[in-house]
């Protein structure tokens, strides 16, 4: 890919990306496991995402040869500039970790110190690791020491509402030498409940001191959002997280209103036939039985305010077969292509 090292509005860590946009901020898809696989990837790279993150993997389960995390592990050509994003709470596991991930050249290395689900968190990995910053901070520099490729940090405000220190502990992120810094707008105890924070994400970005490209995160579902927080905050980059399952579409519309166009209307028939790849892709990817059960999980983002929908959708996540599941899709796009 030819890229335009020579733009002044982008922060260097993208410089040394294959990128081909040049305007900023770069919208990029956000980790969320079991969801950004290798199909939904090449999907949301298809429609306009400027970076792809791959779904987080367990450092330990990578040290034991685990077949789920090299699967992870898996991108194509055409998802560059991607990164891996790996997670734990022991630097020496870690270590042992990004020696395997540095093999499978991705264009960098993203650590998760924002994950805020028990499984996680309660190990003292992903945001539970916010309640010992000297110890993120230690391990994060290890990291950084020993890898050949940039690594970037992934995190949230704080632990809780009584401890968002990201504008005290963003500063010491940086200093160990980490490539970008990725905010999501709430701490560990919010989990996903309430609304994203992003005046925090905004004072980090506009801390003078601070000079490594800042992504925000949290609560873009619509490409307005995504330009006005822009506009708002400052950030170098936008990760679209939730907003983007069932709708890889956004990125499209983020990459028109960046460039003055109106949004364009997505089409029953064109979220029928890219849901119908999707399907395909991962069947492929993952086996028929797995694919199915797994794909659940997108049908209603898909198909979101269709009205009379719940016959479908019902229809969708208990169907077993990929034979099945394509013949709901067929009746779907027959039923609405009729409708005024």
């Amino acid at each position: 890919m030819n890229q335009d090292k020579n733009n002044s509005t982008l922060p260097s860590f993208f410089h040394s990306l294959p990128l081909t946009p040049s305007h900023s901020p770069i919208i990029g898809l956000s980790p969320m496991d079991d969801i950004t696989d290798l199909p939904f990837r090449e999907i949301c790279k298809e429609f306009g995402a400027d970076l792809l993150i791959t779904e987080f993997i367990a450092s330990e389960a990578l040290n034991r040869d685990a077949e789920k995390s090299f699967r992870k592990m898996r991108f194509t050509p055409k998802q560059r500039p991607i990164g891996i994003q790996i997670f734990g709470a022991d630097e020496e596991e870690l270590l042992r970790c990004l020696e395997i991930v540095e093999q499978a050249e991705p264009d960098f290395i993203d650590i998760n110190w924002g994950c805020p689900v028990r499984k996680v968190a309660g190990k003292g990995a992903g945001s539970g690791i916010l309640q010992d910053i000297p110890k993120m901070l230690r391990i994060t520099a290890a990291l950084v020491k020993h890898s050949h490729l940039p690594v970037t940090v992934k995190t949230r405000l704080g632990y809780s509402t009584d401890s968002m220190m990201i504008t005290d502990f963003a500063e010491a992120l940086q200093d160990t030498g980490i490539a970008a810094l990725s905010i999501h707008g709430r701490t560990k105890t919010q989990m996903y409940s309430g609304t994203a924070d992003w005046t925090m994400i905004g004072k980090v970005k506009n801390n003078p001191r601070m000079h490594i490209p800042i992504f925000g995160n949290g609560d873009i579902t619509t490409a307005t959002q995504a330009v006005e927080n822009k506009n708002r905050y400052g950030v170098d980059g936008i990760l679209i997280g939730r907003g983007a399952i069932g709708n890889p579409w956004i990125f499209e519309q983020c990459q028109r209103v960046l460039r003055g166009e109106p949004e364009r209307e997505i089409t029953v028939a064109e979220r029928v036939d890219v849901c119908r790849r999707h399907l395909h892709a991962a069947v492929a990817f993952k086996g028929e039985r797995t694919a199915i059960f797994e794909m659940r999980k997108h049908y209603g983002a898909y198909f979101k305010g269709l009205f009379n929908f719940k016959p479908f959708r019902l229809a969708l996540v208990s169907t077993p077969t990929l034979e099945e599941t394509l013949a709901v899709l067929d009746r779907i796009k027959e039923h609405y292509n009729t409708l005024p």
